[in-house]
């Protein structure tokens, strides 16, 4: 029998592992940022096309490499950051694999240049498919300038998942905002399509945070600084009036690497709890220093998983210190209003630099708790009459009120017979002929509002009134370039704007149904809900609006109804193309016949 195993070519073994590292553009940009990093460079330059299906280019003004260097790193597991298995548990550095650029080359056209500050010419490589194309001696500037051409040109279905650009685009900033966050001191530049998305100038933290997420963020940050011999905590969470409807503004950076960690974050939820309103997510930027042995890194292809040895201390010591974070700068309600400053204890508590006085005791040297209290008796000027329970009652004699209370009722049950009563504040329930009809009211608005936005986006030109004073709302510089692909929509539903800058949108005119209070929330939700990866059709943003829309302002649970608006939620649901079903799929009415409902006594 013939033997079956053998090894793969490397160019195939490339395109595997591609598979793993390199999932969309995003993630050439993660790498190629964080090799610059690596690189020591002090200032870094991403150039994008088409969002980056294109063109993904790096420049950066790092160590550069040797002409020897240049044509080793692309092959497998060619690395200068570890040597041995041990230096895996005492990383330094954003890679260590020596998988990233032998990946991207596989799948794409590569263009590199690069040169040491102490050599005279630098050297540049073309790569196509693993295929070294030339390799030249040119001149050029100190540091590294890799240009990723035509992804996936090789891999027609790899590129046929890829979502629309303005997806693509979004992670890509995703991706370009966690490194830029995790290295303030570094300046970096994103331009995408010719346009400036991003020019952030070396600074500290807090400045780098306000950069990269709007003017307003400065207000919302509360400092979180705390060192231990196991971790060192330091980093700013928003404040939680601020809070938001979702989880895009949580960051968290062990070592100067971007983690995801639900545990952690659970640990900083706890501390905001009592703080928050029911559905809201509270904004943070925390950066973990943790001894490099404590940690493993190699456990996911994309590093954003990391295994620690004492999670449950990290838990604690992070909940304590946002909790002490929030209470010192006074965040946290207490009880205690007329208290001392002076007895508060201050964030970094130093004996000898605090010094309180005794607390003034005031004496009311006339007080006689025996001294008798002249009470003066109260008199109304007219004497109040027992309320009545109609306007009829109010013309006839006070002796006769009950007899005529017990008429007109007789006379309303006789007139009028109520159908629907509503349960819980939650459901509405509506007599038919056959039974009853059990409706969830939340869903069976959404269900109606749905049907109304969609028409009136899509079909009708949408009424819109005007605001008596615009109102300008803050959003980061890629929420407002989302905000500004779907403008042409969002005017069809009613929406009317004045002006677009870098962090801000102003707006003059909304939809008829849309109270002001609800602008941003609006808003939010619906760039919330535009980065599910909708496929890139015409349709899909006028649905996934008119779905958020419906969502946002929807009658919610708890709400109490009067008659007349449960039948008009009844009316108005049954009225709808398809009043089964809310738009995400979920039921909005139960019928019970009366058999049915026989049974359940029978049973």
């Amino acid at each position: 029998m013939s033997d079956i195993i053998q090894l793969l070519p490397d160019h195939v073994a490339n395109q595997i592992a591609a598979g793993e590292v390199v999932q969309r553009p995003a993630s050439v940009v993660k790498e190629l940022l964080e090799n610059a990093i690596d690189a020591s460079a002090t200032s870094i330059k991403l150039l994008l096309k088409d969002a980056g299906k294109t063109l993904i280019q790096v420049i950066d003004d790092g160590k550069g490499m040797s002409a020897t260097d240049a044509r080793m790193c692309f092959e497998r597991h060619a690395t200068s950051k570890i040597k041995k298995a041990e230096d895996l548990f005492n990383l330094c550095t954003k890679g260590f694999r020596g998988e990233a650029l032998a990946s991207i080359a596989a799948i794409a056209h590569v263009e590199l240049k690069t040169k040491q500050e102490d050599e005279d010419v630098g050297t540049s490589i073309k790569i196509e498919g693993s295929k070294v194309i030339s390799q030249d001696f040119i001149s050029t500037s100190k540091g590294t300038s890799i240009a990723v051409k035509n992804l996936f040109y090789n891999i027609p279905a790899r590129r046929n998942f890829l979502k629309s650009d303005t997806v693509e685009t979004r992670h890509i900033i995703d991706e370009f905002q966690r490194v830029a966050l995790a290295h303030p001191t570094i300046a970096f530049l994103l331009h995408h399509n010719n346009n400036e998305v991003y020019h952030l100038k070396s600074s500290n933290l807090r400045q780098r945070i306000v950069a990269v997420f709007g003017t307003k963020m400065n207000e919302k940050l509360v400092p979180i600084d705390e060192k231990t011999d196991i971790v060192n905590i330091h980093g700013f969470v928003a404040k939680p009036e601020f809070s938001k409807r979702k989880r895009g503004e949580q960051f968290f950076f062990v070592n100067d690497r971007f983690i995801k960690s639900a545990y952690l974050n659970h640990a900083v939820i706890s501390a905001f709890d009592g703080l928050l309103e029911q559905g809201s997510h509270p904004s943070y930027f925390l950066y973990l220093n943790v001894p490099t042995n404590t940690i493993d890194i190699n456990i996911h292809p994309t590093k954003t998983e990391i295994k620690f040895d004492n999670e449950k201390a990290l838990y604690a010591m992070l909940r304590a210190t946002v909790k002490h974070s929030l209470g010192q700068y006074n965040v946290a309600p207490v009880l205690d209003f007329n208290r001392d400053s002076n007895l508060d204890t201050p964030y970094h508590f130093n004996t000898n630099s605090i010094k309180t006085s005794s607390p003034k005791i005031t004496v009311d040297p006339d007080f006689n708790p025996f001294k008798e209290v002249e009470q003066k008796e109260i008199r109304f000027p007219y004497k109040r009459e027992q309320t009545t329970q109609s306007w009829e009652s109010l013309y006839t004699s006070t002796s006769n009120s009950d007899e005529n209370q017990e008429e007109l009722f007789s006379s309303q049950q006789e007139t009028k017979t109520q159908k629907t009563f509503q349960i819980q504040r939650k459901y509405v329930m509506s007599l038919i002929k056959s039974g009853v009809v059990l409706i969830h009211q939340s869903m069976a608005h959404q269900r109606i509002l749905y049907e109304e936005f969609l028409e009136s986006i899509t079909v009708k030109e949408a009424n819109s009134q005007q605001l008596l004073f615009p109102v300008k709302i803050s959003f980061s510089s890629q929420e407002i370039e989302m905000i500004y692909t779907i403008k042409s929509e969002l005017e069809n539903a009613g929406f009317s704007f004045d002006e677009f800058t870098k962090d801000s949108v102003t707006i003059k005119g909304i939809p008829v149904s849309v109270t002001e209070s609800k602008i941003t929330i609006i808003l939010e939700e619906l760039l919330n809900d535009m980065n599910l990866e909708v496929p890139d059709a015409s349709f899909s943003h006028f649905d996934v609006m008119a779905k958020s829309f419906a969502k946002t302002l929807c009658i919610k649970t708890g709400t109490q109804l009067s008659e007349k608006e449960q039948e008009s939620l009844v009316n108005n649901l049954f009225s709808c193309k398809e009043p089964s079903i809310s738009p995400f799929g979920k039921a909005t009415f139960k019928t019970l016949t009366l058999n049915e409902i026989d049974n359940l006594f029978n049973s």
